[in-house]
């Protein structure tokens, strides 16, 4: 999304807490000779004063002093006010994301989760934190389905209810990611959010259409109509757009910590909500189980990454509950399987071949994912990222024609590859296709990838009373019932679990230095809006703009793979239909995924890039533009 904040240029002072006091813009050094090669120290709330710089919204920018890319140009712009005043990737991160839950409240926010991917330059190390949301502890294995019949609910009908919300766990990300790898505290980290909800920001089509798209769903909730449908109408383009009720929410949060959340005010309102969820007369749905406890147990899990290789790249991603960094990685292990299986490269195949072998790879991998990861113990995750198992796993690839028929059955991870070796196949579960992704950079070598969501577009549908911002419904993200036959369903509600996350944040490594950051929301379009973006920049030879905006396919091992327009509707589409694929409409606005990536270039200059058109084009910036 795009919006210009309603009061960008007239910005009162604020306070950031950077390291430097009373330090003018103007004085910031604006070259990479310049640049310090040691990051500063935490010193928390020092304060620096001044007047912020406003950037252009731009899909790509180059230049020195750090990048942002988001989908929205007032939180890039709040990521690269704190870059320039001395915060480094995490504090930036943060302050971003914060501000994402602002102006993208209906895939983002407090009442959410996510997952960050970090390289931190001290180190040289890349780790991970897991703010997932989780189950309560009354969760089991038959919450979803009915108890008469044996099955699963109406997976619309719990969307839009309690029973659908999980423990947030963005608060507790930010704040572990402040304490590990930030210089801010909280406090200021979250203060232009703060100012963004109550000064308000300029509506754009995508934030109406997406209002316009939920306002029956909004209706059924007082409170949510009340905060996103003034005048029971969505927001007109142009207007201004404030939440006073979502300011006062962190407003709380940065003056009292998350434990106003996880043990305090802010969580008996989240507990007696989604328990008990206020409705329109004539309206009723399920309520939740979360109790008091379930918050005060919560914690936000620093995790290894998953850790692959790709072309002489290191490639890191998300571990369990995520299923990202492993889908990922096995998709570029299959392009490289299927390149020495037919002796032709992926750069020198043409577009139908290139688009044939990454939907085989990718219905492959999510095969595999679906059979066998989730919050679970005993997930063969070495053996899932194997360049042996994609040896294995391509002997069902054919130059000539796709797999048939869907869905792939999956493979048998047991460490022993010298055969074709598949497992019964199994039904394909739902995701939501909501969620934002930022990337972050700063001058001292820090890199951040972090994606964040409330699952579907709107969340639950329901607000918290006085606080302004939207519960999750990230608990669908759970098979309702059994998928996988006789074997055991990774991805089963239970208590205290977390659901199984397509959500990829990842960042490549060149000999052992940042190269790329990449991510994007769309649910389980996640998966493959990622792998395609680095197939395009890497192999297809595309700029890195041009690889992110390329038309998407996403084969997601159902029985239809959804495509864009550009494919669909072409010469590609249908001589991917000749060669047997079953391609559908990605749906409703016919956009697949939202990238975001900043590549870290020679001289300390960065490339930050976003959309040119899907979500109304993202917004890539840095600090001092060439």
């Amino acid at each position: 999304m795009s919006r210009l904040s309603a009061r960008t240029t007239t910005r009162s002072r604020w306070v950031l807490g950077a390291l430097v006091v009373g330090l003018p813009l103007s004085l910031l050094p604006t070259t990479a000779g310049a640049q310090p090669t040691v990051a500063p120290s935490p010193q928390r709330d020092r304060g620096w004063h001044g007047q912020p710089t406003t950037l252009p919204k731009a899909p790509v920018m180059v230049g020195s002093g750090g990048a942002v890319s988001s989908v929205d140009r007032d939180a890039s712009q709040v990521g690269i006010d704190v870059l320039a005043r001395g915060g480094n990737a995490a504090d930036a991160a943060v302050a971003t994301a914060a501000a994402l839950g602002v102006t993208e409240p209906y895939s983002a926010g407090i009442g959410g989760g996510g997952f960050l991917v970090y390289y931190d330059a001290r180190s040289k190390k890349v780790s991970t934190i897991d703010g997932r949301e989780t189950a309560p502890a009354t969760f089991t294995d038959k919450t979803f389905t009915d108890p008469a019949t044996g099955n699963a609910l109406d997976f619309p009908t719990v969307v839009s209810s309690g029973l659908s919300v999980g423990v947030p766990g963005t608060p507790a990300l930010w704040a572990k990611a402040l304490r590990d790898h930030g210089t801010l505290s909280l406090n200021a980290a979250l203060k232009p959010a703060e100012r963004l909800a109550a000064q308000g920001f300029v509506v754009d089509q995508t934030f109406r259409d997406q209002t316009a798209q939920n306002a029956d769903r909004f209706r059924k909730f007082p409170e949510t109509q009340r905060v996103f449908l003034p005048g029971n109408q969505p927001p007109v383009v142009g207007s201004v757009f404030r939440n006073p009720d979502m300011a006062k929410a962190y407003r709380a949060l940065r003056t009292r910590g998350t434990d106003v959340l996880y043990r305090g005010r802010l969580g008996e309102a989240i507990v007696r909500e989604s328990n008990a969820p206020h409705t329109a007369p004539g309206v009723s749905v399920m309520g939740g189980q979360l109790t008091l406890r379930d918050l005060a147990s919560y914690r936000a899990l620093t995790k290894a990454p998953i850790h692959s290789q790709y072309k002489g790249f290191d490639v890191y991603g998300m571990p369990v509950p995520s299923s990202g960094g492993i889908a990922v990685a096995e998709i570029l292990n299959l392009m490289t399987a299927y390149e020495q299986r037919t002796g032709v490269t992926t750069r020198d195949v043409d577009q139908v071949q290139y688009l044939h072998r990454f939907s085989e790879a990718s219905a492959t991998a999510f095969a595999d994912r679906n059979r066998y990861v989730g919050d679970v113990p005993g997930v063969p995750v070495g053996e899932l990222t194997s360049t042996g198992f994609a040896g294995e796993r391509a002997c069902l690839f054919d130059p000539a024609k796709a797999y048939s028929p869907r869905p792939i059955p999956p493979g048998v991870p047991d460490g022993s590859y010298t055969s074709c070796a598949t497992a019964p196949v199994s039904a394909q579960p739902s995701e939501g296709q909501s969620t934002t992704h930022l990337t972050v950079a700063d001058r001292w070598g820090n890199v951040a990838s972090y994606t964040l969501t409330i699952e579907q577009t709107g969340g639950s549908g329901i607000t918290v009373p006085g606080y302004g911002f939207l519960l999750n419904n990230e608990l669908t993200d759970f098979n309702f019932a059994p998928t996988q036959g006789d074997a055991p369903d990774p991805n089963l509600p239970g208590p205290g679990k977390r659901p199984r996350s397509s959500m990829s944040p990842t960042i490549l490594l060149q000999d052992g230095k940042p190269f790329l950051a990449v991510g994007s929301p769309g649910g389980a379009t996640i998966i493959t809006s990622v792998s395609q973006t680095i197939l395009g920049y890497l192999d297809r030879g595309l700029p890195l703009v041009d690889a992110i905006a390329a038309p998407r396919l996403s084969s997601r091992n159902g029985s239809t793979e959804g495509a864009e327009p550009a494919i669909l509707d072409g010469p590609t589409g249908a001589a991917l239909t000749a060669l047997g694929h079953k391609l559908a409409s990605a749906g409703t606005p016919n956009e697949i995924g939202a990238v975001t990536a900043i590549r870290s270039l020679d001289g300390g200059l960065f490339e930050a890039a976003a959309e040119t058109v899907r979500r109304g084009g993202g917004s890539a910036m840095v600090v001092h533009p060439r």
